[in-house]
């Protein structure tokens, strides 16, 4: 990866953290902790490794992402923005009655969402159920799932695994975003689920760990994802919950509060130098 080329998902990633930033604080309400720990990674798929296309979002041959932790929706809409599905200021709209772009994601009313999802430990196995059905097809088509570690602690998870190592869905990539908080305090301190890698390992799946907010890592962590033959793969990625705005960062206050106005000013300040300074370095 070329400098530039990092430049690049670098300025596209706090873009998208300014559009999580955005949509929670017009809701006043949502989830702004985990959206922000995996936007590295949802500026990678979408800017980098999917085939996807905003002009026909249900193109047929488009690789399948599922938000297996819903509650991370801002992300998602955020990186959908972005990637130009539909209008920025839609953003501005989130949780409001009647929008485009409610608390969980909506597939039905949502241009670029594959699954609905926001009951967790249920999205692996949706993502498992397309996988299956594009790999008894043919297509070539790739799943990408973004499953919250918490998350992990749901049985449901664990039997999609099995699943997915029985009917050798090697089309399927899961990525665990590993921040290590929780609604209600640590994962740890909750209900411990490490180590995962090697949990995943037993179930028989790939397993690739890496820094989530590194993008020769996650470069690295999805090139062996789509070269592993005959098995899934889990990529474990330590990340920061809160990632990009400093009073957020590892505090568990932050998994589903809304930012007040001066909070909000702060956090949009911190965001926008780091995207001028980019775009000053991606123009040169």
């Amino acid at each position: 990866m070329t400098i530039w080329q990092k430049n690049e998902l670098k300025l596209n990633a706090e873009r998208i953290r300014a559009g999580i930033v955005r949509g929670v604080y017009a809701a006043k309400s949502g989830h702004p902790g985990g959206s922000l720990s995996s936007a590295d990674i949802m500026a990678y798929l979408y800017l980098t490794e999917m085939r996807h296309n905003p002009k026909n979002p249900k193109w047929e041959d488009r690789d399948r992402f599922v938000l297996s932790k819903g509650h991370a929706a801002p992300v998602l809409y955020a990186t959908l923005a972005n990637a130009g599905y539909f209008a920025e200021t839609e953003l501005d709209n989130l949780r409001h009655t009647g929008a485009m772009l409610q608390g969980h994601p909506d597939m039905k009313h949502t241009p670029g969402v594959d699954m609905s999802t926001g009951s967790l430990g249920q999205g692996l196995s949706a993502a498992c159920g397309i996988a299956l059905a594009e790999k008894l097809k043919g297509t070539g088509v790739r799943v990408y799932a973004v499953l919250g570690d918490g998350e992990c602690q749901e049985g449901q998870i664990w039997e999609a695994a099995a699943f997915a190592k029985h009917r050798e869905l090697d089309n399927l990539c899961a990525l665990v975003d590993n921040n290590g908080m929780q609604i209600d305090g640590t994962v740890a301190e909750v209900s411990g689920i490490e180590p995962l890698d090697i949990k995943f390992e037993a179930f028989g799946w790939n397993v690739v760990k890496t820094d989530a907010h590194d993008f020769d890592g996650i470069e690295a962590a999805y090139k062996a994802a789509r070269e592993c033959k005959g098995k899934p793969t889990a990529i474990i990625a330590s990340s920061t919950k809160g990632k990009g705005v400093s009073f957020m960062e590892n505090q568990v206050s932050w998994h589903g509060s809304a930012p007040n106005k001066e909070q909000f000013e702060q956090a949009m300040e911190e965001i926008t130098k780091r995207i001028d300074a980019l775009e000053k370095e991606v123009a040169k």
